[in-house]
C-alpha cells in the first residue's frame, strides 16, 4: 500500500515485517528515529517474538547483536557515524564469524570538526570489515534493500549493511509503496542458522587461528563475498517478481547507451545528477548516470561493462580518502583499468553541503570541455583556504583550524585581544 511516511518509518515498518527476533538499540542521530519506531512496534505487540534490548552504547549494540544472532536469532542493529566507529572492533568480528546480521547506517559525517550531517565518511571506514554493504538511492529502495538484505544475510551467512543517507533520506518524507507481511513471508522464510550455540552439541565460535590458516579463513571470506555478487542480481529478480516493482541489484543505469560521459556515484546524490544529466541532453550533451547499489562486494566486471562505451568517466563522491583522493573512484579505476577513458573524480557534499543542480551541470560541462582536474572539490571556498593557510604560515600559535573558519565567516565570536 502506498503511504506518504518518513523514511526512518519506512524502514523500521519494514525491517518489522521480516521479524527479526532480538532488536539492539541505542540511539545517535540520524538513526534514532528507526529504532524508536520499532520499540514502538515491539510495545505493542505488533512484532512479537521479539526482544527489545536498549544498551549503553553502540559496542554493545553490535555484542549483544553478535550473541543474538549466535544463539540462533534473526538480529538487528542501526546507527550512524561515531557510532558505526564505537562498534568498529565488532564489525569485524561479526563479519569474520559468519553472521547474518542485519544493520542500518544512516550515513552521516566523522569528525572531527563535530558534524551531524550527511556524507559516506562512515561506510568507507568500514568497507574493508567484510560486511556486504548496499546504498539507497531512495526511500522506497531503502525499504526494500532490508527486506532483501535479511534474505542475503541468510543464504550466504554474513552481515548486510543498508546504507541511507542521514536527513536527506531517514527524515524526508515520501510516497513509498509499503510491502504486506503475507508477501515479506513469502519471500523471507524463517531463519535457519548455518552455525548454532547449543548447550546440547557444545561448539567453539570464534577460536584463535595463528598463521597456518589465518590466509586460509580470510580467503574463504573473500570467497563468501564473491559469491554475494551472484546472488545478489538473483535476489532481486525474485523480488521485482513477488513485489511488483524493481529494485537492488548490483548497480542500475540512466540514459547511458550512447552516454559519451557517465557520472558514477552512490546514494541519494543520484536524483540531482539524473536532472543535470537530462538538462545537458535536452542541449545535445549525451550524458548518463551510473548508481552503484552494492559496494561491497564491489562488481567490477558490471561497472566495466557499463562504462565501456563511455569516453570520459566522472565519480562523484561523498568521501574521500585524505592524503590520497576518492575512495569510489579508486575501485571504478581497477575495473577500468584497461579501458580507454579519462577517468575524474569530484569531492562533493561533505558534511552535508547542498549539492546543486546548477553545480553538477557547471561540473560535467568543464570534464566535457576537458577542464576538470584529475581531483576536484566541488564548490570549494578557495578564499577560505588561502586565509587559513596564510595564517598557519604567519606564526606557529595559529589556532584550531575548524574555529578560525568559522571566525572567518563569522559563525562564532572573534578571539579576545
Amino acid at each position: 500500500m502506498r503511504r506518504q511516511i518518513e523514511g526512518s518509518r519506512a524502514v523500521a515498518e519494514t525491517v518489522a515485517l521480516c521479524r527479526p527476533e532480538v532488536i539492539c538499540a541505542y540511539p545517535i542521530s540520524p538513526q534514532t528515529h528507526i529504532i524508536e519506531a520499532l520499540g514502538a512496534i515491539v510495545k505493542s505487540g505488533q512484532l512479537s517474538p521479539c526482544e527489545f534490548i536498549n544498551v549503553e552504547s553502540e559496542f554493545a549494540a553490535m555484542s549483544v547483536s553478535i550473541g543474538a544472532s549466535a544463539t540462533g536469532a534473526r538480529a538487528y542493529t542501526a546507527t550512524a557515524s561515531q557510532g558505526l566507529l564505537f562498534m568498529i572492533e565488532a564489525v569485524y568480528n561479526a563479519a569474520g564469524l559468519g553472521l547474518p546480521i542485519v544493520m542500518t547506517l544512516a550515513n552521516r559525517a566523522i569528525g572531527a570538526p563535530i558534524n551531524i550531517w550527511n556524507d559516506h565518511s562512515d561506510a568507507m571506514a568500514a568497507r574493508d570489515a567484510g560486511w556486504i554493504q548496499l546504498f539507497a538511492e531512495t526511500n522506497q529502495e531503502a525499504a526494500d534493500l532490508h527486506i532483501q538484505a535479511f534474505r542475503l544475510a541468510e543464504d550466504l551467512s554474513l552481515p548486510v549493511m543498508v546504507c541511507m543517507d542521514g536527513f536527506i533520506l531517514t527524515h524526508a518524507v515520501e510516497s513509498v509503496d509499503m510491502p504486506e507481511q503475507m508477501d515479506v513471508d513469502a519471500f523471507l522464510p524463517p531463519y535457519e542458522p548455518r552455525q548454532l550455540l547449543d548447550p546440547n552439541d557444545p561448539v567453539s565460535i570464534g577460536a584463535m587461528v595463528g598463521p597456518e590458516a589465518f590466509e586460509e579463513v580470510r580467503y574463504l571470506s573473500y570467497l563468501r563475498q564473491l559469491d554475494a555478487l551472484e546472488r545478489i542480481p538473483v535476489l532481486a529478480a525474485e523480488f521485482a517478481a513477488s513485489f511488483g516493482r524493481a529494485s537492488g541489484g548490483l548497480l542500475h543505469g540512466y540514459r547511458t547507451e550512447d552516454a559519451e560521459t557517465i557520472v558514477v556515484a552512490l546514494g541519494s546524490v543520484l536524483g540531482t545528477i539524473k536532472d543535470a544529466a537530462d538538462a545537458l541532453r535536452a542541449t545535445g550533451q549525451r550524458v548518463g548516470v551510473l548508481g552503484i547499489t552494492s559496494f561491497r562486494p564491489f562488481p567490477h566486471d558490471a561497472v566495466r561493462d557499463a562504462l565501456s562505451g563511455a569516453r570520459r568517466v566522472v565519480v562523484v563522491e561523498k568521501a574521500f580518502s585524505v592524503g590520497f583522493g576518492g575512495v569510489l573512484s579508486t575501485d571504478v579505476a581497477m575495473a577500468t583499468h584497461d579501458a580507454d577513458l579519462s577517468l575524474r573524480t569530484v569531492i562533493a557534499g561533505l558534511g552535508g553541503r547542498a549539492i546543486t543542480q546548477r553545480s553538477i551541470e557547471s561540473m560535467l560541462a568543464d570534464a566535457i570541455d576537458g577542464r576538470l582536474e584529475a581531483l576536484t572539490f566541488l564548490d570549494l571556498d578557495q578564499g577560505i583556504i588561502e586565509r587559513e593557510r596564510a595564517r598557519m604560515a604567519g606564526t606557529k600559535r595559529s589556532g584550531p583550524t575548524a574555529e578560525n573558519v568559522l571566525r572567518d565567516l563569522g559563525t562564532v565570536a572573534s578571539r579576545i585581544g
